[in-house]
């Protein structure tokens, strides 16, 4: 999911993919962690990517299934 996008455009993409009704949509953003490796040519710092996260409840009776494709 991309960063920038909101709640009422995650509540679309879901019902669209989905086909399902979406009552509530929560979201949280996580920064990205301090991560240092050590090599042979020294000490290499960096970031991991921040993202994202959308919890979406869907409206009574409603289901996804994710391995029906499988």
């Amino acid at each position: 999911m991309d960063k920038r996008a909101n709640k009422i455009e995650i509540k679309k993409a879901v019902e669209e993919m989905y086909s399902v009704s979406v009552t509530d949509v929560n979201t949280m953003v996580y920064g990205g962690k301090l991560k240092t490796r050590y090599t042979k040519g020294g000490i290499i710092n960096g970031r991991t990517n921040s993202f994202k996260k959308a919890i979406v409840t869907l409206a009574e009776g409603d289901k996804i299934d994710f391995f029906s494709n499988i």
